[in-house]
């Protein structure tokens, strides 16, 4: 099982590059990241709701419930992603297609690092050791060497 999410994950991962390039070209017809980044986000969401009314999710019907969420979880995620979007947008005109994936990478793996490390949302804590340490090292000789050639 946990091979096809590790599959699932490294397809996942390679949507990244490509969903960065096409929105970018986006932002060049529409002369605008921003304005890309609300298209993109506007058919993210008419896709999200299709696909929950056909499988049947209709989201929280309770309004209690949805009052009861910290507003950071209704706000937050939304705020990250339009910034991650955006700053995608923005920088593979000028970084170029690969570096701009490693570099964002690089700054996803130092995040999830720390919440591992701490904790952080509830998260079971995984703490940091040599390889991981390691593993981060090599992605910063990465981003040099993508950068450098």
């Amino acid at each position: 099982m946990i091979f096809f999410m590790l599959i699932a994950g490294f397809l996942s991962g390679m949507t990244i590059p490509i969903q960065t390039s096409i929105n970018s070209r986006l932002g060049q017809q529409v002369k605008s990241p921003y304005i890309a980044s609300a298209i993109s986000f506007l058919v993210g969401t008419l896709v999200l709701l299709i696909v929950s009314l056909l499988t049947g999710s209709y989201g929280v019907s309770d309004r209690e419930l949805l009052t009861s969420i910290p507003w950071w979880m209704l706000i937050g995620g939304g705020c990250l992603g339009v910034f991650y979007l955006t700053s995608n947008i923005l920088l593979l005109p000028r970084l170029g297609s690969a570096l701009t994936v490693v570099v964002t990478l690089l700054g996803q793996m130092i995040m999830a690092i720390a919440i591992d490390q701490f904790g952080w949302f509830h998260i079971p804590i995984h703490e940091l050791n040599g390889p991981r340490m390691i593993g981060i090292l090599l992605m910063f000789v990465g981003v040099y060497v993508i950068k450098k050639y």
